[in-house]
């Protein structure tokens, strides 16, 4: 069913994804204060904050959405929430803003999204990242997500062919759009044969998963505003209309759900799509959620971009690449990017806005109307998708 969401991005602010030496609270203003910039709005026409950040106890300070007014005091006395949903953290956000918007009870929104996670040992993030994860929680599973996703790939090699050179095309494809993206963490053009073959500096990370394969552990903040009604104040390069929306949740137990379906992507994936009024051939990009390489080429087939077991055909005929027909994470991913995980999901959305709006530097596509973005929190569980149109 077609309907209108009536609501836009009207300001967007982005930090650098790495390791950082700015502070949580430095990220959190430094975005705060671009976003309300961008948007032309004054803090207290801020009627609602919704703050990212998943944490798990990574940084100390576990209640942070009150840093925001750190940025501006005219932000006092705004309602603030923060909002935790593992690695869809963000774009949880971003839905819960929308329904402030849809219910009336506000007319700009702002959304923060951030993560301090290098100031962390690997072992640290390791075990709040796979708190996530029903079965391993509360453990010290030595391989965290990353030996989750690479049973994904085990099995899809099992079903339908080994998938190891197709996983280090996608990796390629992902540093090489990185290389444009100012914003990225790894801005490194490795190709094809460095990600495909396992070396002292690119290590079989859990088999198949080579470090190629896997987003780094990264710091950073994004933020946006979002804005009811016909957008009066907009960045230089326009507002960007919120088309469609989706959300839905698959099963925690492993058991319960197939490793390659995907599903609750696929069921959010339609929902937006159907509440857009869009197809496939309709979009100018994706932005999908490619902690690892293996979710990517998953997700081509769940969102029926390519049929089971064919999605490397995506690859040969050069579709997913920049230059072609459906560019895929033409951000670099968070694969390439980076992965703060609270930010991840508004990152997402500011990159996708600023495609939109013509303002995306050397990222820029050459022709950007409509967008698809999928965030999501474990291995298929909380899933998102945005689609966002220009003007």
């Amino acid at each position: 069913m077609v309907m209108s969401l009536n609501a836009h991005i009207t300001g967007w602010a982005h930090t650098r994804f790495g390791k950082l030496s700015a502070t949580l609270e430095e990220l959190v203003v430094e975005v705060t204060r671009g976003a309300l910039a961008s948007a032309e709005l004054e803090a207290s026409e801020i009627d609602a904050i919704y703050y990212a950040q998943y944490n798990a106890g990574m940084h100390p300070l576990t209640f942070g959405s009150a840093l925001p007014l750190q940025a501006d005091d005219g932000l006092w006395g705004v309602p603030a929430t923060r909002v935790e949903n593992a690695c869809a953290s963000g774009a949880t956000a971003v839905h819960q803003g929308l329904l402030a918007l849809r219910s009336g009870v506000a007319r700009h929104v702002l959304v923060v999204g951030v993560e301090k996670m290098t100031e962390t040992d690997a072992a640290g993030v390791r075990k709040a990242l796979i708190g996530a994860d029903y079965e391993k929680a509360g453990t010290d599973y030595p391989l965290g997500f990353a030996g989750r996703f690479a049973l994904v790939a085990q099995e899809y090699s099992r079903r339908f062919g080994d998938c190891g050179d197709t996983l280090a095309r996608i990796a390629a494809k992902s540093h090489r759009n990185a290389l444009d993206n100012p914003y990225a963490h790894l801005r490194k053009d490795f190709d094809e044969e460095f990600c495909r073959t396992v070396s002292d500096a690119n290590p079989l990370v859990a088999d198949p998963l080579r470090r190629t394969d896997c987003s780094p552990v990264s710091d950073g903040a994004a933020a946006l505003v979002l804005s009811a009604g016909s957008a009066p104040h907009a960045t230089a390069g326009g507002a960007v209309s919120v088309a469609g929306v989706g959300h839905a949740t698959d099963y925690f137990p492993a058991a319960k759900r197939d490793p390659l379906a995907f599903a609750a992507s696929a069921t959010a994936w339609q929902r937006a799509m159907d509440m857009a009024g869009v197809g496939v051939a309709d979009l100018s990009f994706v932005e999908v959620h490619d902690c690892f390489t293996i979710a990517e080429l998953v997700l081509y087939e769940t969102f029926g971009l390519a049929p089971a077991g064919k999605g490397s055909t995506l690859l040969d005929d050069g579709t997913v690449y920049r230059d072609g027909r459906l560019p895929v994470n033409p951000s670099g991913g968070l694969k390439s990017k980076g992965h703060p995980v609270g930010a991840t999901g508004v990152s997402q959305l500011v990159l996708a806005a600023m495609q939109l709006t013509g303002s995306a530097g050397a990222m820029q596509l050459p022709e950007a109307s409509v967008a698809a973005v999928h965030n999501m929190g474990g291995l298929g569980i909380a899933n998102f998708v945005t689609v966002l149109r220009a003007g």
